[in-house]
């Protein structure tokens, strides 16, 4: 057995006592507490429509989460083994949140929006939408940037599509019927729900350890994915995102489930589900990267390789086919920054505030993402991911620098390396147990190594 580090083995220890205090119920009050006055800031400081909305209805659904942990703390302290206050009803009161912080204001909001509102959607909804019918009657869901400069200097932005193609998949159903269920919010929200779904069976399918099933390591493993769950559900800045705009997290369960199969040594399967993520997003090609290498440490790079990067390879032809410049001026020019028009994600990030307030900025925050890019290129060549754990957590901080570094980002896009690093415990799978020796006096003994 390899004995841990004791300063990694200490920030493990502080972690889990904040995260195990009551049985989980101290940290899940905090995070609905907390939720609860983000929401209500949100409803009435927002300068978005749709935001202010959502925090309107949002903050009574995280204080009824508040105090139902409040009620699940009372009745621990009563019965330390009442059922109310265990695992099981943890699960329970954060699917409720995410009804009632997530699902609810995206129902309320498409059907308002459905009624004629038009203050009810942010605008990568209907940019999806118009995708969705641009596929289905042109074959692409692109315009070409003749077609987007004849468009009205207003409306030039919204002519763009930086998306890969499989994103407008989400806006079929609008093209074809015109209600409030085929809102593309409505479709990101089933695809999400599915993704996560298929992750927690993935990994509760997986034993916590290798040679012996405890219920006490189940449990901790099953605590750890109850949390990685609400960081991407209930956590503000995921239900925020799913009821105004939506794009980013049927991308981001995605990953989620390619990093459970990836724990689940289903190397084939991982590769499918970052490679459908690829589909919608270019955030998902890190991730896919990473996934890759770990693939490599397997001896299963190629079955890895074949789900992440055929996939997006196959969702890009039909588009290139039908209109190489109409691709091109999407998905690479605009991104970079040589569009017609630029992009808005504008959020004070070090990379935007090096970009506009320092001479040749742009060049010096693109100098510093390639140059983090490239530390952690190195890093996986040096040290591969062997692990789905170390897998998440170098896909989380990578995706965290190069959010900071990035000349044009939202803050939205925070919600990936949040979800991914708290993801990461969920993936942990104990080595087997070591061999048992005789020990003088006929007992058994376990041969342990530094």
């Amino acid at each position: 057995m390899i004995v841990d580090d004791p300063t990694a083995r200490r920030r493990r220890w502080h972690w889990r006592t904040l995260d195990n205090a009551a049985g989980g119920l101290a940290l899940d009050l905090g995070l609905y507490a907390v939720s609860a006055i983000f929401a209500a800031i949100t409803a009435v400081t927002s300068t978005l429509l749709p935001h202010r909305a959502w925090g309107a209805v949002a903050a009574i659904g995280y204080l009824l989460a508040t105090l139902a942990v409040i009620i699940q703390l009372l009745l621990r302290r009563r019965s330390p083994s009442s059922r109310l206050s265990g695992l099981p009803a943890r699960w329970t009161v954060t699917g409720l949140a995410w009804a009632g912080t997530a699902l609810l204001p995206l129902v309320w909001q498409s059907i308002d929006r459905a009624g004629g509102r038009t203050d009810r959607a942010q605008e990568e909804v209907l940019v999806v939408e118009q995708a969705g019918n641009r596929l289905l009657e042109h074959g692409t869901p692109y315009l070409g940037p003749d077609a987007i400069a004849a468009l009205p200097p207003g409306e030039q932005l919204m002519g763009y599509t930086p998306y890969q193609p499989g994103m407008a998949m989400f806006g079929l159903p609008r093209a074809l019927v015109d209600s409030w269920w085929t809102d593309s919010r409505v479709w990101f929200a089933v695809g999400t729900a599915l993704a996560l779904a298929l992750a927690v069976a993935a990994l509760r399918r997986t034993p916590a350890t290798a040679s012996q099933v405890t219920s006490a390591a189940n449990q901790r493993r099953d605590a750890a994915l109850l949390r990685g769950v609400q960081a991407a559900t209930v956590l503000p800045i995921c239900a925020l995102t799913l009821a105004t705009g939506g794009d980013d997290l049927p991308v981001l369960a995605l990953c989620l489930l390619a990093l459970a199969f990836a724990a689940a040594e289903r190397p084939g399967r991982a590769g499918l589900a970052v490679g459908l993520a690829g589909a919608l997003k270019l955030f998902a090609w890190p991730v896919a990267l990473v996934l890759i290498v770990w693939g490599l440490t397997r001896r299963a790079g190629t079955r890895v390789a074949a789900g992440a990067i055929g996939l997006p390879i196959a969702a890009l032809l039909p588009a290139l086919l039908v209109d190489r410049d109409a691709l091109t001026e999407n998905v690479l020019r605009f991104p970079l920054g040589h569009g017609l028009v630029t992009s808005p994600a504008q959020s004070p990030f070090p990379g935007y505030l090096i970009a506009s307030a320092l001479p040749a900025g742009r060049l010096i925050a693109a100098a510093l993402l390639v140059a983090a890019g490239a530390a952690i290129a190195v890093q996986l060549v040096r040290r591969p991911p062997r692990t789905a754990v170390a897998t998440a957590l170098i896909c989380g901080y990578g995706l965290l620098a190069a959010i900071a570094l990035m000349p044009s980002t939202r803050f939205g896009y925070l919600l990936y390396p949040l979800a991914l690093l708290t993801w990461a415990p969920a993936l942990h799978r104990a080595v087997d147990a070591p061999p048992t020796t005789q020990v003088p006096g006929g007992r058994s003994g376990r041969t342990t190594s530094a």
